[in-house]
């Protein structure tokens, strides 16, 4: 079982598990429902919307290494608010961050709150942040807001687990390539406790 909350729970067996890279699952994941997306925000949303065509989940598990501002390297966030923070139409008078004539709010909400780990604002983007400046977010990642608009449209619950690779500054490269290989571990120790 993954056990979400005191109410929420849901099988193994229903879960589908969507990371952006093989190296954030590791061997860890072999035994479940999984898929790997690739890099960017529209590959993760090819991926997943074949995934749930083909065999639609009872929930949807996004998983994989992050920046993070404010947390410890190491450690997993779980985050319910989500920003495109590559959208950019103040030229045309919208708001940073607003998607033109699109209806969905600046700070997309949708996530479960997983008990016992800290809550983040996850901002995707096409880029790999190495300069972060923002502070409408604290977790940059490169897939979950197209997973989590996804979701939230096909009416299937969501959780997000980032494990913190870097600070997204200037030495943001190196930490991750380095941490990225340590995520599947940590997140074996909060999603399968009952098997280890």
């Amino acid at each position: 079982m993954i056990i979400i909350n005191n109410e929420t729970a849901f099988t193994v067996e229903d879960t589908l598990f969507v990371f952006a890279l093989d190296s954030e699952a590791g061997k860890v994941f072999d035994h479940t429902y999984k898929i790997t997306t690739g890099i960017g925000k529209v590959n993760a949303a090819i991926e997943l919307t074949k995934a749930i065509l083909k065999n639609k989940p009872k929930l949807i598990v996004n998983l994989g290494s992050a920046g993070g501002i404010g947390f410890h390297k190491g450690g997993i966030i779980c985050c319910t608010q989500f920003i495109q923070r590559d959208m950019d139409a103040r030229g045309l008078g919208f708001k940073k961050f607003e998607t033109p004539l699109s209806n969905i709010p600046i700070i997309l909400e949708n996530g479960l709150k997983m008990d016992n780990l800290p809550e983040g604002i996850c901002g995707s983007g096409d880029s790999f942040e190495m300069n972060h400046i923002n502070t409408e977010y604290n977790v940059i990642d490169m897939e979950a807001y197209p997973l989590a608009l996804i979701a939230r449209r096909e009416n299937i619950p969501f959780l997000c687990l980032k494990y913190i690779s870097d600070d997204a500054g200037s030495n943001a490269a190196d930490d991750w390539s380095v941490q990225v290989h340590l995520a599947s571990e940590a997140f074996k120790k909060i999603l399968f406790k009952d098997f280890i």
